[in-house]
């Protein structure tokens, strides 16, 4: 009768072996978790040595694979197979792909790089996560969805059995409400901004453009997003049309390697939309047009030189701004949530998110709509604390017995 096999993952008698002076051998027959059963050894200065080893050897044991992941591959290896693996299959945005790459060589490879596979407990993944939120939340998510990526590449290599991202403790992301500028905000905005504009007399270099402030115009005038507003480009207006529209269907991205480009899609489908413009935009997208030269890319926004017009130097041009004006906490994301806003109130979420680009008005109304808290109409039960029971008897003190409790009465 033939003897049974192994179950997968067991191993059948150890055995051991004299090499030389101080050096054992410890072989073992293994079932690999492929089905087919191998030779596994061990060598050590003493057979219990040898022994010991092996017994740790065939624990940790995997099946072998020609990518060669395996429990010992370090975490700077496993990383940059992934990026192999999700650049070669173009399933990701080359921009989200940049995002992970800045991940691993800011955060996640200078503390873990050099662990291997096995070495990279829940315990230790979860310290690592939480002393990222400690003061940056968003990298900390950000390392997180990497880090499982990397995990899930090692679970279908068979390097492990399970993902140890999944068991990590949940990432708390403070939640900040949806601040709306006022119209008292909006005139203090744009009269800084006009303001700081102006050329200051003997200050070397170049002075600044008007371009900011028809930037907050457009996205006053349309709740759309830095990169989109910079995309646009004259054919993507009707000008002409009775109530003139903008088109929104694309955004300028950054890709290392690739430079700035205009990416022929929005963030999302919802994303795709035709706007019409208020006057106010109309207004200064007219007087623009008089004046524009032409440019490659029929662009709108143009740098000096007739490129794309950066989203960072934007951004990092409306920092000063704003730093020497003492507008700080007003951010670009801040127009946007100041468009939501106004269309919730005079009209309604779904119109506000259409408005936006967003599929889903739940995103729009948690996290773009300021509104304050409503608590109950009470009123009239607070009236009871403004009467002065005593003024009819001469006296200031007030009648205990006035105010009694829905119970007692």
């Amino acid at each position: 009768m033939a003897r049974p096999e192994l179950p997968i993952g067991t191993w059948g008698k150890i055995r051991t072996e004299k090499l030389g002076p101080n050096r054992f051998c410890a072989r073992a027959r293994f079932r690999d978790y492929d089905g087919k059963t191998r030779d596994i050894e061990a060598t050590a200065a003493t057979g219990p040595a040898a022994v010991r080893a092996l017994k740790v050897k065939l624990r940790d044991r995997t099946t072998p694979n020609e990518d060669e992941i395996t429990r010992e591959t370090r975490l700077s290896t496993l990383a940059e197979a992934l990026i192999d693996e999700i650049t070669a299959e173009e399933r990701l945005k080359p921009q989200t792909i940049h995002r992970y790459q800045t991940s691993l060589r800011t955060a996640i490879l200078p503390a873990l790089g050099n662990l291997r596979i096995r070495e990279a407990s829940v315990g230790r993944l979860d310290k690592f996560l939480r002393g990222i939120a400690t003061d940056r939340p968003s990298a900390a998510k950000g390392a997180k969805v990497v880090l499982g990526q990397m995990f899930a590449l090692a679970v279908r290599h068979g390097a492990i059995a399970s993902n140890p991202v999944r068991d990590t403790g949940r990432l708390r992301k403070p939640r900040r409400k949806p601040v709306a500028l006022t119209d008292e905000h909006l005139q203090t905005v744009r009269t800084a901004i006009r303001q700081w504009q102006q050329p200051t007399p003997g200050k070397p270099g170049p002075h600044h453009t008007g371009d900011l402030a028809d930037i907050i115009d457009l996205m006053l005038a349309t709740g759309a997003r830095i990169g989109e507003i910079l995309a646009l480009r004259w054919e993507d207006l009707d000008l002409a049309a009775e109530r003139p529209t903008l088109t929104i269907c694309g955004t300028l991205v950054y890709v290392k390697g690739k430079g700035l480009f205009r990416q022929e899609w929005t963030k999302s489908d919802a994303g795709h939309r035709m706007l019409v413009l208020p006057r106010f935009a109309i207004g200064m997208l007219m007087a623009r047009k008089l004046v524009a030269a032409d440019n490659p890319n029929d662009a709108i926004l143009t740098s000096r030189r007739g490129t794309w017009l950066s989203p960072n130097n934007v951004r990092r041009q409306w920092r000063q701004a704003r730093a020497d004006t003492g507008l700080e906490w007003v951010t670009p994301h801040t127009f946007r949530k100041t468009v939501a806003t106004l269309i919730n109130q005079e009209a309604d979420t779904k119109s506000a998110a259409a408005q936006l680009g967003h599929a889903s008005e739940d995103v729009t109304d948690t996290y773009y709509i300021a509104k304050p808290v409503l608590a109950p109409d009470v009123s009239d039960i607070l009236e009871q604390l403004g009467v002065d029971i005593g003024a009819d008897r001469g006296t200031n003190e007030p009648n205990p017995g006035h105010r009694k409790s829905k119970r007692a009465a």
